[in-house]
């Protein structure tokens, strides 16, 4: 399979910030569905691993709240930028995966990058509309 950046292509699971394999040592075949040729393989994980995840998502829930809109809108912004930047190789990808065309598959990834990049921009309106006084109250400005 040839990747302009084939760090993309990963057999493992990101929890908690760590690349990993499935407890077990399970894995699931991903393959080809256009002639059933095996493209790697995804960890097979389980109940523990379910709850690792979710435990981590709810441990990193209380920093994300605490970031400002205007730093929330930044990281929304590059994940974006990344997807875009990606979408050859994350097209190419899904195209292997699940047999679609590769004109289909860019689109999807437009797509969805299109929903990061108006969460991005609700970001930027919030911090237009409102800003904060020295008094620490706020006030509604003009769109």
């Amino acid at each position: 399979m040839q990747l302009n950046d084939p760090t993309l292509f990963r057999q493992q699971a990101l929890i908690n910030g760590r690349w990993r394999d499935a407890s077990s040592k399970e894995t699931l075949a991903v393959t080809n569905p256009a002639n059933g040729q095996q493209l790697g393989s995804v960890p097979k994980m389980g109940a523990a691993e379910t709850r690792e995840a979710i435990d981590a998502a709810a441990g990193a829930l209380p920093a994300w709240r605490a970031l400002t809109a205007k730093e929330r809108s930044a990281i929304l912004r590059r994940w974006f930028e990344l997807m875009m930047e990606h979408q050859d190789d994350l097209a190419r990808l899904m195209t292997l995966e699940q047999g679609k065309p590769l004109a289909e598959a860019k689109g999807e990834i437009s797509y969805a990058a299109s929903f990061i990049e108006w969460f991005c921009r609700r970001g930027q309106a919030h911090l237009r509309r409102y800003h904060s006084r020295p008094s620490g109250r706020q006030a509604a400005a003009g769109d």
